[in-house]
């Protein structure tokens, strides 16, 4: 393969790759604790909305509805995540980029 060719094809990875992102930063992702809280987030791991059922709002257990909603997160941020490896895995052919994911 020629140093031209080669160019070639890392341009091409490259624009496929910036489609991917772009895909990514439009999908919604929702990760849970029970029924209580749900995180929505995109593929980007960035949380667009927090929804909080008012039956677990106790103002005597904070602590309770601050961990409901860390465990949302970390849920939605780990299948955020999956989906990002599950894009762009045949892409880089299982290779883990740093700052891909």
């Amino acid at each position: 393969m020629n140093p031209k060719q080669l160019q070639q094809m890392a341009q091409q990875m490259q624009r496929q790759m910036a489609k991917i992102q772009e895909e990514l930063a439009e999908e919604s992702i929702e990760g849970s604790a029970g029924s209580y809280v749900t995180v929505t987030m995109n593929g980007h791991r960035e949380v667009k909305s927090i929804k909080i059922a008012p039956e677990v709002i106790d103002p005597e257990d904070i602590e309770t509805l601050e961990d409901l909603v860390l465990t949302a997160i970390n849920d939605a941020s780990k299948k955020a995540q999956e989906l990002a490896e599950q894009r762009l895995g045949p892409l880089t052919g299982g290779m883990n980029l740093p700052g891909m994911f």
